[in-house]
């Protein structure tokens, strides 16, 4: 298995920048993987992917620079194991609450003896054939917990403590939901910034990464310098229709 670029550059000190697929197919992965992302994101959660899809992005992706990750649609060792089989480098997983749920994670991602996951690497190897894969796949695939609850924030400390966690991802919509706010990403309320300084805090007292989906470029800058160590701008869906509303929007204003 290839040494981790994304691990590579936060040894370096770097911040990565994420890319989101939520269309299923192959074509558009590719257009993805040629824009500069260091890492691209298969989202089985809430875009309209599924797994035959994910496997055709990560197809399309192979020769390009781009990290093949996947948010999982849930903590199940059974599509865990599958997606990292698959060819994923990268797992984020939602909803991780407790720090039950982040060593279930662990023990999901991670081959004997750190974990339970099962061998059968079929895109990683030739199946069923010697491989140094399962040596190195501890240690190169990133798992990142997603924190969005209230829950999850009184439990952060104990979720960070759990031994291969590689760090945490801010799902800002869902967390400022579990607050009582408005259900969006790009937030600016005091209580959700402290919420941030944190979890910032506290990955770095362990030398742990942490990561937040941005709604704009703009705010993904500014969560650079915040500290976060990888940032998601928005999704292929959302920079579409934003190039074609914008696209739209500027011949109209000229005809006007």
């Amino acid at each position: 298995m290839p040494e981790n670029k994304i691990m590579q550059a936060w040894a370096e000190g770097r911040a990565v920048v994420n890319g989101w697929l939520a269309i299923p197919d192959g074509f558009a992965a590719e257009t993805m993987a040629q824009c500069g992302f260091d890492s691209l994101t298969v989202d089985l959660q809430h875009g309209v992917q599924d797994y035959l899809s994910m496997i055709r992005c990560f197809q399309a992706m192979g020769k390009y620079p781009p990290l093949p990750m996947v948010r999982v649609p849930w903590n199940e060792p059974g599509i865990i194991g599958k997606v990292l089989d698959g060819g994923a480098y990268g797992l984020i997983c939602p909803m991780i609450n407790t720090a039950e749920e982040a060593r279930n994670l662990v023990s999901y991602s991670k081959y004997p003896p750190m974990g339970a996951r099962s061998n059968g690497p079929i895109r990683m190897t030739a199946y069923g054939a010697a491989s140094s894969y399962q040596s190195t796949a501890n240690d190169e695939i990133i798992v990142l917990a997603m924190i969005e609850t209230r829950t999850a924030v009184a439990n952060l400390e104990a979720i960070l403590d759990v031994p291969g966690l590689t760090g945490v991802y801010i799902g800002p919509s869902d967390l400022g939901f579990s607050h009582g706010l408005v259900p969006k990403l790009d937030r600016e309320e005091p209580e959700m910034l402290a919420i941030y300084d944190r979890v910032l805090a506290e990955c770095g007292k362990r030398g742990l990464y942490a990561g937040i989906h941005c709604g704009t470029a703009e705010y993904a800058v500014r969560a650079i310098k915040m500290g976060f160590k990888l940032v998601t701008i928005t999704n292929d869906v959302s920079l579409m229709s934003a190039a074609a509303r914008g696209a739209i929007k500027t011949v109209r204003d000229g005809i006007a």
